[in-house]
């Protein structure tokens, strides 16, 4: 896996774990993002800055650091939610973002984990934003419907991603499998150089918008974004609760000028629940800081979405302890049994 740092200037970890620094005890923590053309991987950076204040580090009030003391946070590069689930469970990343229905799969050991022992010590740090699945077609391949994609060249992003489980669920809603469409597996910017060359009809992704690498293909080619509508996927949602309708604005993608309507899932903040309850909690209290209120609001579009009052919606995994008595204590209405 190759690791980005994000916002923070370090030398190269040798190893991760505690050492005395100052007063204060110096801790790393990663946060095991997506691809770098996606939505996760920028996210993931401003959150790193967020909650990271370096032992020596001048104080909050002070126009210093405002994260968790002694805290060194970096966003890693990764495969995406399936990816960073495994790698949590594993021991190899601290913490990592996914989507929520493969975060509810993996700890229930159902939907794509069914015969796998289920990730019991998953926990939630945060629900972030909508993530939309973006379906995104060269405007001349005659493709108006999922339907449509039969016999079409489709990238359905990488083995690990949670834009793969998706793709097929939408497939199958809509009556197609792999075995109907010429599928490839390919990280978004990788899909869209092909399209612009001709050589790949339409891929699918799924993250909050603008996506960088949509973004950049709509200025070289006319795109389409096919929508996610009608009984089809209104069948998707009632099946599986963590799916709802949503709306990618008129204007979001060069040439896009209309509102398209597709169907989106939660991007959740995942743990483990052998972190430390202090270490979690003063993590939690330095995201919803006001400091991390303006480098959101400034960093990226989908950082404006990031908002407490939101942290718990659709979240279907345990909160991490720490997690949960800060928003016991901020005011929210945490589940009992946190």
């Amino acid at each position: 896996m190759m690791t980005r740092f994000a916002g923070l200037t370090a030398a190269v970890v040798m190893a991760l774990g505690a050492t005395t620094a100052s007063a204060q005890e110096l801790q790393f923590f990663r946060i095991a993002t997506g691809g770098t053309a996606g939505t996760y991987f920028p996210i993931g950076g401003l959150l790193a800055n967020a909650i990271s204040n370096p032992p020596g580090s001048r104080a909050c009030e002070d126009g210093g650091a405002c994260g968790a003391p002694g805290l060194v946070a970096t966003a890693v590069a990764s495969n995406g939610s399936v990816a960073n689930v495994n790698g949590i469970n594993g021991g190899t990343i601290e913490s990592g973002f996914s989507q929520s229905d493969v975060a509810y799969w993996a700890y229930t050991g159902t939907g794509v984990w069914e015969g796998q022992p289920p990730v019991e010590d998953l926990r939630a740090i945060a629900n972030l934003y909508p993530e939309s699945i973006h379906l995104v077609a060269r405007a001349n391949a005659g493709i108006e419907s999922v339907a449509d994609l039969a016999g079409k060249k489709v990238s359905l992003d990488e083995p690990g991603s949670g834009t793969l489980v998706d793709a097929r669920l939408i497939l199958g809603a809509w009556g197609l499998s792999e075995s109907d469409i010429t599928p490839e597996y390919l990280k978004p910017n990788q899909a869209a150089d092909l399209m612009r060359d001709g050589h790949m009809d339409a891929f699918f992704f799924v993250g909050g918008f603008p996506a960088g690498a949509i973004a950049e293909l709509a200025t070289s080619i006319p795109i389409k974004l096919v929508p996610l509508s009608g009984a089809e996927a209104d069948a998707v949602i009632g099946e599986y609760g963590f799916f709802a309708s949503n709306t990618v604005p008129a204007g979001t993608y060069n040439g896009v000028d209309e509102d398209v309507v597709t169907l989106a899932v939660g991007a959740q903040w995942i743990t483990s629940a052998k972190q430390p309850d202090d270490l979690v909690y003063e993590i939690t209290r330095a995201l919803w800081n006001d400091n991390s209120r303006q480098l959101l609001d400034a960093g990226h579009a989908k950082g404006r979405e990031i908002l407490l009052e939101n942290a718990l919606d659709g979240v279907g995994i345990p909160l991490h302890p720490g997690a949960a008595r800060f928003y016991s204590e901020a005011g929210l209405e945490v589940p009992a049994a946190q």
